[in-house]
């Protein structure tokens, strides 16, 4: 079974047992679960029609496990002008919330 989801903008296909990295976000208290209710489609994976919201699927919700944080890669840009001797380099890692996806529950 799998659902795309949205997250912070995001469409996310997932199944059930995905890692994904998400935008990184407060977490209230201890929790250590988070379900998201914008669920665009979920779909069984054998072939069958998947149920598609307008936008979203009533009832519908992906319940994941969070993992822990994580960084990206690093990002180098720079700025240059020719014949001036000016060179600037700027680095930057982005910040994101791991979560594994534990259940998918359609409406």
């Amino acid at each position: 079974m799998y659902a795309i989801f949205e997250d912070s903008g995001t469409q996310i296909k997932v199944n059930v047992g995905d890692v994904v990295d998400l935008d990184t976000r407060t977490v209230e208290g201890d929790a250590k679960t988070i379900s998201f209710d914008k669920v665009l489609a979920v779909g069984a994976g054998d072939g069958t029609a998947a149920k598609i919201g307008m936008p979203y699927l009533a009832g519908a919700s992906v319940v994941a496990e969070i993992v822990g944080e994580a960084r990206g890669e690093k990002l180098r840009t720079g700025k240059y002008k020719r014949r001036k001797g000016y060179r600037r380099q700027a680095g930057h890692r982005a910040e994101y919330l791991r979560v594994k996806i534990t259940g998918i529950k359609a409406a």
